[in-house]
């Protein structure tokens, strides 16, 4: 039940980056700066519903009265499900979506010089700014 609850959350969080990553591209905006733009301009907005989640969550996540033995594991599974989630979402995503989109305009930047070089991509977005 908890993953359910934590996959509500993450997979909305995703959808919003990539929007505004597609929307930013269909614009005409650079795929570094489209990356960079999106991770930053939607940086809020994720951390904000991760936050909110886990602040409701914690009275489950302290409950010790009747109920709680239900309660607790929810809870748990999604506070501290949602913070690396929240991470892969700022981070991964934006590299994955640079590294999937336009794989030779890629190798043409230079961010990528061999196939299994997705830690470059992630490293050049974090270089970027």
């Amino acid at each position: 039940m908890g993953f359910i609850a934590l996959f509500g959350i993450a997979v909305p969080d995703g959808v919003v980056l990539v929007s505004y990553i597609k929307q930013q591209r269909e614009h005409g905006v650079d795929l570094a700066e489209a990356l960079v733009n999106g991770g930053l301009l939607r940086l809020r907005p994720v951390l904000m519903t991760a936050f909110t989640t886990i602040v409701g969550l914690i009275p489950l996540l302290l409950s010790t009265g009747i109920g709680s033995e239900v309660q607790r594991p929810l809870a748990i599974v999604v506070v501290f499900g949602l913070i690396p989630s929240t991470f892969l979402t700022l981070f991964l995503i934006p590299a994955m979506y640079g590294w999937f989109e336009n794989k030779d305009k890629i190798k043409s930047d230079g961010f990528i010089k061999s196939p299994n070089s997705l830690l470059r991509c992630i490293l050049r977005f974090f270089m970027v700014h």
